[in-house]
């Protein structure tokens, strides 16, 4: 049985491509959550690890569904690896953070990601980027700093990395639609299950047998420790995140294959109110007035962008 969305995409689709894109952004911001939820009882690696081997396992599952295992067989392995390696870069830039600070300020923090999107997409995809591609983009970013709020006392270093997750997120866009828009979304998340198996098994090694200090696992123990005692209920959160994880990853893939880059960033940014929603529901954490601002001109961006 032949599943088109995970066949390689034949022309654009705009409209459907805005649909995937929101479907997308629901599940990855619940499934981020769930990472922040267990960031204190598991390690980046060990839960990367694990994520990893259930969405490898997954798309192997829906690749004998949907036609058979060529599905997961890249057409340009080098570009398909390439971007797997940018979205691999970015997920440990965003949640190596995840321990000290809140979804908004995560979310915030990669969302400057349209800015280097919408600069570069003129430069390598040749896309046109007019006037109100660049006001959506301005008006949203500046709704992220808002979030985000990098003037306070308390700003720590580690707030940088969502920061630093953004770029390489729009590296991963730009691959994506440069390179690999006649990939089947499988065979690119299967890559990404690929080298970020791969990417939590070295962090694992190199930790295990070079120790880091004391103090610096104390500071950082979601990234500093290379595999804490492993429990059910890690494995049942890790699994779940699969299932998000792969889905998000798969509507997202779907979605920037089948529409310009430039029109979708912008609107990508009501990611940052499903994280707010999200925050508020697992952590009764709910945005100061200056963020829920921030959060208008981010949802406004998107309205103008679609309109």
């Amino acid at each position: 049985m032949r599943i088109s969305i995970f066949q390689s995409p034949e022309r654009d689709n705009p409209v459907s491509a805005v649909g995937l894109l929101l479907v997308g952004v629901f599940v990855l911001a619940f499934q981020d959550a769930l990472v922040k939820v267990v960031s204190s009882d598991t390690s980046y690696w060990q839960f990367q690890t694990l994520r990893s081997l259930g969405n490898m396992s997954i798309a192997v599952v829906l690749a004998f569904v949907g036609g058979g295992l060529a599905l997961l067989r890249p057409r340009k392995t080098g570009a398909v690896y390439l971007r797997a390696t940018f979205l691999t870069t970015t997920m440990f830039c965003f949640f190596g953070g995840a321990p000290f600070l809140d979804i908004a300020q995560m979310a915030a923090g990669l969302y400057t990601y349209p800015i280097f999107l919408t600069l570069l997409a003129a430069p390598v995809l040749g896309e046109k980027v007019g006037r109100w591609r660049l006001g959506a983009v301005a008006l949203g970013a500046t709704g992220a700093l808002a979030v985000l709020d990098p003037w306070t006392l308390d700003f720590q270093w580690l707030q940088m990395l969502p920061i630093a997750a953004g770029f390489f997120y729009a590296c991963n866009i730009l691959t994506l639609r440069r390179a690999c828009r006649n990939e089947s979304p499988l065979a690119l998340a299967f890559a990404v299950a690929v080298t970020m198996l791969a990417s939590g098994v070295l962090g694992i090694l190199v930790l295990g047998l070079n120790p880091p200090p004391d103090a610096l696992v104390i500071g950082i123990p979601f990234l500093a420790t290379a595999w804490p005692e492993l429990s059910f209920y890690i494995v049942a959160v890790a699994l779940m995140a699969s299932v998000f994880n792969l889905a998000g990853n798969i509507c997202l893939s779907r979605a920037y294959q089948t529409a310009d880059a430039s029109l979708l960033a912008p609107l990508d940014f009501v990611y940052l109110l499903f994280a707010a929603i999200w925050g508020r529901i697992l952590f009764d954490n709910w945005p100061d007035a200056q963020a829920l601002a921030g959060l208008v001109l981010i949802a406004s961006a998107g309205a103008l962008t679609t309109w």
